[in-house]
């Protein structure tokens, strides 16, 4: 059974029908640059490109960077702010003729592909996923459960939003070397840790595949740290996952 999924991203919107009986895009993504400003009349349009490029006529998972509660945007930290309290599935829905549409959080859907099919399959106890990219999100896990919208990328740190710290925006920004990003990711996951005292810490974003280069220099953490399996394409998957009612 395919599902499309749409992932709206602070820099990209990508989306693709996905096989959920794999967890795995059927097709190759389409991607278009996320606007700026990302108004949500702007955004709603290169939605409609990326569902528009596949034809596509079924129900649509769509992803957002912030918290939202029944299809309603609450928050908006890497977009313009005129989604707070916007009616996103309808807005979304309208925009694509109808469509039945499903929206939540980013790193909510990536969590629950990787739970699914990748890195966090089978995995009990407290699990995290945090998706590292223009800011920092997180999906939190217990026994497999989610706890919705947890925005654990707006913890401070030393006076300042985590994500304004320790995201990989800020890497590139800094122009940072691994190693003195990898110390900044550290403080912060030290903090996480601190609160929730997670078994996992799944680390998602793009970032992830560079994993190799920065996790081994991650020191004092108790909990495991592990790369998502799927990758940049979580979102897509967990937002498939979402409008199918999985």
């Amino acid at each position: 059974m395919n599902v499309f999924g749409v992932d709206i991203g602070g820099s990209g919107i990508k989306g693709a029908p996905v096989d959920l009986e794999r967890g795995e895009l059927a097709q190759e993504r389409y991607k278009v640059l996320t606007p700026h400003p990302a108004t949500p009349d702007a955004v709603a349009d290169g939605v409609a490109e990326v569902v528009g490029s596949f034809g596509w006529s079924g129900p649509v998972g769509i992803t957002f960077p912030g918290v939202v509660m029944d299809g309603v945007t609450r928050t908006a930290a890497n977009v313009d702010k005129r989604w707070v309290d916007m009616d996103a599935a309808k807005l979304l829905g309208d925009r694509l003729g109808g469509l039945p549409v499903t929206v939540l959080n980013d790193a909510d859907a990536a969590g629950i592909a990787e739970m699914t099919f990748g890195a966090g399959h089978g995995r009990k106890g407290t699990v995290i996923l945090l998706t590292l990219g223009t800011g920092i999100g997180s999906a939190v896990f217990i026994d497999g459960r989610l706890v919705p919208n947890t925005e654990l990328g707006h913890l401070e740190l030393h006076g300042h939003d985590a994500e304004k710290r320790a995201s990989t925006k800020v890497k590139e920004d800094e122009g940072m070397s691994w190693q003195q990003w990898a110390h900044r990711v550290q403080k912060y996951l030290a903090h996480v840790e601190m609160l929730f005292s997670p078994e996992l810490f799944i680390i998602g974003g793009g970032v992830s595949r560079k994993a190799e280069k920065f996790v081994p220099l991650i020191e004092g953490i108790r909990a495991e740290i592990i790369p998502a399996e799927l990758r940049n394409n979580a979102g897509i998957v967990g937002a498939a996952m979402a409008a199918a009612g999985r």
